[in-house]
């Protein structure tokens, strides 16, 4: 791989290369990606979206605030400019030519990242990775199974194994009717955002981060294969058909990891699942070769101790990742380089000690769990009802409730005459795009308990 080639400003449907140097400096492309992922009805839904608990609103209303989908990228989007940042005035450092003959500065990574990272959640479904669950679940052990003989073992898998990454390039690259390309978005951005670029098949064929997930659906593999090629990622030889990541990536998921890392564990602390005085010990854990001690000692206010140590963990991890990203440049360039960057990093064992109490004090919490589990119905539910409309439809045998039904499905969504694959992939891409309590009205709806 290269940086010139993982630097690619083209967009879906370009007939001639962009070059950096060209660029309006008041507007760059990749800023324009950024611009162009926040105003999407796909990223507005966010907002109503789990990222710790579900019906964020709901609960944020009731009790302290909690994120959602929505505060949850924002943060993670400004984490990853800085990363992009710091780590594009090394890579500037070491490939000078990408400054002095083709125009890149350090701020172009630091947008890269910052657009990936915005739209790294774009595709999840609602209730969080339980709902990619459910919609999983429904396909391998629910209704949804008696679909499996119309399928081949790729669109069967990707039903099985719903993935939100896999969902996200669907929404950020699909065409739609007068609207080619979807948003358009560089290539370079597309490239940083897929975390895991291989299919559903076959199943982590590597301990290979980048084969942990899948980050396309069979809907969209020649797009994919577009921008793979355009950007020259290079092939996993363990993976037929499956590329390493793009190097930007890394950080992509490092703002992410540091954000759950520290924000969830946040959140757990606003709704009294986690004691302060347990989160200013661990942040202290983390944090402690670089606090000012005296200036922490003067502030009184847990709250504010808390904001202060927030702050701080944030920063260090950021120099952190970047140090781990630096340091194993080469391995990551070439695919090398197999794990997350914080895996990697000084502080993984303070990291460990935070994610567990947030696994067993939040995630695992009775609120969670209850509302997961109706979740899980829901899902099935409209699922079921849902794909059986569509089914019927394009059988010939329908009815005039399943007529009426369709009648409520975004014409994105509905296109009976599809494939078997298709249309079902599109029903789970419709739920996936509800927020939770657009599911939960929805569902209220359909089961004749709301008008």
């Amino acid at each position: 791989m290269n940086w010139e080639q993982l630097l690619s400003l083209k967009r879906h449907g370009d007939t001639h290369k962009r070059l950096r140097k060209e660029q309006d400096e008041t507007r760059l492309g990749f800023e324009v990606d950024y611009d162009r992922i926040i105003f999407s009805s796909a990223f507005r839904n966010l907002q109503d979206k789990t990222q710790v608990v579900p019906m964020p609103i709901s609960v944020g209303s009731k009790k302290s605030f909690v994120h959602t989908r929505l505060t949850h990228s924002l943060e993670v989007s400004v984490v990853g400019r800085s990363l992009g940042r710091s780590a594009g005035q090394r890579i500037l450092a070491k490939h000078p030519y990408l400054s002095e003959i083709h125009g890149y500065r350090f701020n172009d990574f630091g947008a890269i990242v910052a657009a990936a990272a915005l739209a790294h959640d774009i595709g999840n479904p609602p209730f969080g990775h339980s709902g990619e669950k459910s919609i999983g679940n429904f396909f391998d052990q629910g209704k949804g199974k008696a679909y499996r003989e119309f399928l081949t073992k790729e669109e069967y898998q990707d039903l099985v194994d719903f993935e939100g990454n896999a969902n996200g390039f669907k929404l950020l690259t699909a065409s739609r009717e007068g609207i080619p390309g979807g948003l358009r978005l560089s290539y370079a951005t597309l490239g940083a955002f897929m975390k895991y670029p291989k299919a559903s098949l076959p199943k982590k064929p590597s301990r290979h981060i980048a084969d942990k997930k899948f980050g396309f659906f069979q809907s969209e593999k020649e797009v994919f294969k577009e921008v793979v090629d355009e950007i020259g990622l290079a092939e996993n030889p363990n993976n037929p058909g499956g590329y390493f990541r793009h190097p930007l990536t890394y950080l992509v998921e490092a703002a992410d990891d540091i954000c759950y890392t520290i924000i969830d564990f946040e959140d757990g602390i606003n709704l009294g699942l986690i004691p302060e005085e347990y989160a200013l010990e661990y942040l202290i854990n983390l944090v402690k070769d670089n606090i000012n001690t005296k200036k922490y000692n003067a502030i009184t206010g847990t709250s504010d101790r808390l904001s202060y140590l927030r702050a701080l963990a944030i920063s260090t991890l950021i120099n952190d990742a970047v140090e781990v990203f630096d340091k194993y440049s080469d391995e990551i360039i070439t695919g090398n380089f197999d794990a997350a960057l914080l895996d990697k990093g000084k502080y993984q064992a303070q990291i460990d000690d935070i994610i567990k109490l947030s696994v067993e004090k939040v995630y695992q919490s009775q609120e969670v769990i209850d509302k997961e589990l109706a979740g899980y119905r829901i899902i099935s539910d409209i699922l079921e009802i849902y794909t059986t409309a569509l089914y019927n439809v394009k059988r010939g045998k329908e009815t005039n409730y399943d007529r009426l039904l369709l009648k409520s499905l975004p014409d994105n969504f509905c296109n009976p005459e599809a494939s078997v694959y298709n249309i079902l992939l599109d029903a789970s891409c419709y739920m996936a795009s509800l927020s939770d309590s657009a599911a939960v009205h929805l569902h209220n709806k359909l089961m004749g308990k709301e008008f």
